[in-house]
């Protein structure tokens, strides 16, 4: 991935370059991709690798149809669409699907609002893009923001998710870990939990079983191979 400044043209060296991954802020969408398997997030946002399956084209597409600027009010709850957020603190943008704005002595309280295409996971993936839109939103609103909703397509339900303590920090790890790698520039080993490679669009060209193989012992297998094939 070349790096180049963002007042021109020219290519980024050392320091500068140093500087300018300090700068770039952190993808909310990418928090989710970390929790699921660091190294997914690092092919998508650091590498730019993509490949679609049918779950990602159903998840597009009910993105598609969700993310329009707008906003309205239902029943006293001010809700506003396609919401971009940021938080300096944690070097964070992105959008958020819906923000609903609840007002209550006087005050509106943020409550973000994602939308998925299948049912609730038993991994915190979901939870943890959610909570990272709830942080902005405090930091961009001065107030607390003490909950957010995941609204599933595949059981039409929403899922209430208190932002509590263990999940803000859960949240502020995976962001320290993604800023990490985008700074090493470095993508990292495939994840432990193979389960999750069945379920990945990226599989083929992550191949996660040849990078989980040392090195040293691939370039000693193909060596003997060498070897083999070419003795009398």
């Amino acid at each position: 991935m070349a790096w180049r400044s963002s007042k021109g043209c020219e290519p980024l060296f050392g320091d500068d370059l140093q500087d300018e991954l300090d700068r770039e802020p952190i993808p909310l969408s990418a928090l989710q991709h970390a929790v699921y398997c660091l190294r997914q997030a690092a092919l998508i946002h650091l590498e730019r690798v993509w490949a679609e399956n049918r779950l990602t084209a159903e998840g597009r597409v009910l993105h598609a149809t969700t993310d329009r600027p707008g906003g309205r009010s239902v029943r006293g709850v001010r809700r506003a669409a396609a919401v971009p957020l940021a938080s300096r603190r944690l070097n964070m943008a992105g959008v958020a699907d819906l923000v609903e704005f609840h007002r209550g002595d006087g005050v509106e309280t943020p409550h973000p609002v994602e939308f998925k295409r299948g049912k609730p996971k038993l991994h915190r993936a979901d939870e943890v893009q959610l909570c990272a839109q709830g942080l902005c939103l405090e930091e961009m609103y001065g107030v607390p923001v003490p909950e957010g909703s995941l609204f599933y397509g595949e059981t039409r339900r929403r899922v209430v998710v208190p932002f509590d303590a263990g999940l803000r920090a859960l949240t502020e790890e995976t962001a320290a870990a993604l800023r990490a790698v985008f700074t090493a520039q470095a993508t990292p080993p495939p994840t432990p939990k193979k389960q999750r490679c069945r379920a990945c669009s990226l599989a083929e060209l992550c191949r996660p079983q040849a990078a989980a193989r040392p090195a040293k012992a691939w370039r000693s297998a193909m060596i003997e191979e060498l070897l083999a094939g070419a003795a009398p």
